[in-house]
């Protein structure tokens, strides 16, 4: 049975971020002021069509800014985290990390429920 400060672990994990590919995206996104579309593609290592997918929702949710302006005459776009985005991404890894060292301070078997 999950107790309190479990929930509070629990509650600390933001689901918008906690996506695979997502949390890649922010993390990426942490470690710079911005970053443009095609090297988040790269790094991440997803298409076109899912990066936009997942930069939406994180738009959505006011996680993200894009700013699309013309270098020549290509369509540049710029992602850079707001800053509640990089708030939340912090405290989502926070989360990460108490609920990982959580895990390491129960007892090695858990008490059986009598049958």
């Amino acid at each position: 049975m999950a107790s309190e400060d479990d929930a509070g672990v629990l509650g600390g994990i933001n689901r918008v971020i906690h996506d695979p590919s997502r949390l890649a995206i922010c993390t990426a996104l942490a470690q710079c002021e911005s970053a443009d579309f095609v090297f988040l593609r790269k790094v991440i290592g997803l298409t076109s069509g899912n990066l936009s997918f997942h930069l939406s929702r994180l738009e959505e949710a006011g996680l993200i800014t894009l700013r699309r302006h013309l270098v020549g005459r290509a369509t540049r776009t710029d992602v850079s985290l707001t800053p509640d985005g990089r708030e939340q991404v912090a405290r989502h890894w926070d989360a990460l990390e108490r609920l990982r060292t959580s895990s390491f301070d129960q007892p090695e078997s858990s008490p059986r429920r009598p049958d």
